[in-house]
């Protein structure tokens, strides 16, 4: 299958998808992802939008959420950096795709209209700082009882779980183990990293 054509078959899945929610369902999900394409959140919380799709009765799979998101924030983010209109942004949708509903249209043409210029405005900002940004950790103290390769069991050792929003506006979680050691050396460097900005 040629690559537009593979592109245009998966435009129209998502919009399938989009299909299933009602105006103010869309609408929710569309201002989740305005919030953070306007720098006011620091992500997509895609299980947040999961729930609330599940209960208003909307069933969709991992996947097709996913892509859902993905897609509603590229759409966003491409308008806000040609500075698209409101009618240029459903022109842009129509040409994508001809199995929009009506409603879905209006309801993305009045966000857009409301938000795209502060979406634009931030996205100036943030070509300037494209990094990922992390937005949580969580820690635990363990114990290794069994292993492939380490030789002393029964020493203890720092599980870190970190959420990092990527510029992407995904949010992705990173675990890594380190020795008490690796740990008391992690925390000394972030304790300079905490001086030198404190003078900044």
């Amino acid at each position: 299958m040629p690559a537009a054509a593979e592109e245009s078959q998966g435009v129209n899945k998502v919009v399938d998808n989009i299909c299933k929610l009602s105006p103010d369902l869309l609408a929710e999900a569309c201002q989740h992802i305005l919030i953070y394409l306007q720098g006011q959140s620091r992500g997509v919380d895609s299980a947040e939008i999961s729930d609330r799709f599940q209960r208003a009765g909307v069933r969709l799979d991992h996947e097709a959420l996913q892509n859902m998101i993905r897609f509603l924030l590229l759409t966003f983010r491409s308008a806000g950096k040609s500075s698209l209109s409101g009618d240029d942004l459903v022109l842009r949708l129509e040409q994508d795709s001809n199995k929009w509903p009506k409603a879905s249209l209006q309801v993305l043409h009045r966000l857009w209209s409301e938000h795209g210029a502060l979406v634009h405005a931030q996205q100036e900002v943030q070509s300037v700082l494209s990094i990922g940004q992390l937005v949580d950790m969580q820690w635990k103290l363990g114990m290794a009882v069994s292993s492939d390769t380490c030789r002393s069991l029964n020493s203890p050792y720092v599980s870190l779980l970190l959420k990092i929003v990527e510029p992407s506006g995904q949010i992705c979680q990173r675990s890594f183990e380190m020795t008490i050691p690796q740990f008391q050396n992690f925390q000394k460097q972030f304790k300079e990293m905490a001086a030198v900005m404190e003078t900044v």
